[in-house]
């Protein structure tokens, strides 16, 4: 039984999990590059009857898993995954389960972006690499305001940060309410005024139909020229052509990305050009302690789907 690991860009999946436990009959193997043609996709995975995808890298919509004859189980690390279409998985007799991932290391990142890029970190070494000393000032956080754009699990971890800095903490999303945000330390405002008022806006928010291009150019034209923008949430959450232009006319301070509207970011993308950005490759939740508790919960859920007793379904598939 052939098991291909997708998009294991870092080439590490195989050492993040006890994959050998699968015994004799599972033969795993995977795949380091990227596919995104979905013919070349089909092709690779010819013969796979389990298939295990990272998050959201490689989309699985139903033209795909039409094709896929072969596939039986696809296992998604992290409980849900948008990019997988389960109901058409379910119609082919495909059961989709899902993993546990760390509540934290996005949170983490995000901090380090925000550092980075106020601090101007990323220059700063780039400059002492080329023999040169102190070629920029940086920014304070104390007495600063940052804003948070979504206050759940991982806003919440972020302002907590911010308060321990000394900043002021607001707070804004379609459902959050004032005695959530004071409970979590942090003031409900609405959505002009946090932009308006932040020093640093962070984003915490899932990518919906609801905040697809929620920050635009109106949003942008809101924030200070000496404002930053960090994105650690998903990519289409931002107009990046309105984000683009902000950064290119320099009115705003800066940006720090993680994420993106096409991933892996096009070699020749202006983000890769801009010296007001600092930019990481969607690695909010890669870490090594993530990797092995997502890897190691694809091995789970595989021994548990051969053993007939399935876990962390997102699907219930049909008999085939």
């Amino acid at each position: 039984m052939r098991a291909v690991i997708l998009d294991d860009y870092s080439n590490v999946a195989l050492t993040m999990a006890d994959w050998k436990s699968l015994g004799p009959d599972v033969t795993v193997e995977s795949i380091r590059d990227h596919i995104p043609d979905q013919s070349e996709l089909v092709r690779r995975l010819k013969g796979a009857a389990i298939v295990v995808a990272m998050r959201e890298r490689t989309p699985f919509p139903r033209a795909v898993l039409e094709q896929l004859g072969d596939l039986r189980l696809l296992v998604s690390t992290g409980a849900r995954n948008a990019s997988i279409d389960t109901e058409a998985a379910a119609e082919r007799g495909i059961l989709v389960c899902g993993t546990e991932m760390l509540p934290y290391p996005t949170a983490e990142l995000a901090w380090g972006l925000i550092l980075g890029i106020v601090r101007g970190i990323a220059k700063e070494d780039a400059a002492m690499r080329a023999g040169k000393w102190q070629v920029g000032l940086g920014r304070g956080l104390k007495g600063k305001t940052l804003g948070l754009l979504g206050f759940g699990r991982l806003g919440s971890q972020v302002g907590a940060v911010g308060k321990a800095f000394g900043m002021e903490v607001i707070a804004w999303s379609q459902n959050l309410s004032a005695e959530k945000a004071a409970a979590g330390g942090a003031a409900r405002v609405e959505k002009d005024e946090l932009f308006r008022r932040a020093d640093v806006i962070s984003i915490h928010l899932v990518l919906s139909d609801r905040t697809r291009g929620l920050v635009g150019a109106r949003e942008l034209g809101l924030m200070k020229p000496t404002a930053y923008l960090v994105n650690t949430s998903r990519g289409p959450i931002v107009d990046e052509a309105a984000l683009l232009k902000a950064l290119a006319e320099r009115r705003i301070a800066g940006a720090a990305i993680d994420v993106y509207g096409k991933e892996p970011l096009p070699t020749e993308h202006p983000f890769r050009s801009l010296d007001n950005v600092l930019i990481t490759p969607h690695v909010g939740y890669v870490t090594e302690e993530g990797y092995r508790l997502a890897y190691g919960g694809a091995v789970e859920d595989i021994k548990a789907w051969l053993a007939g007793s399935p876990l962390r379904a997102m699907n219930q598939p049909k008999a085939r």
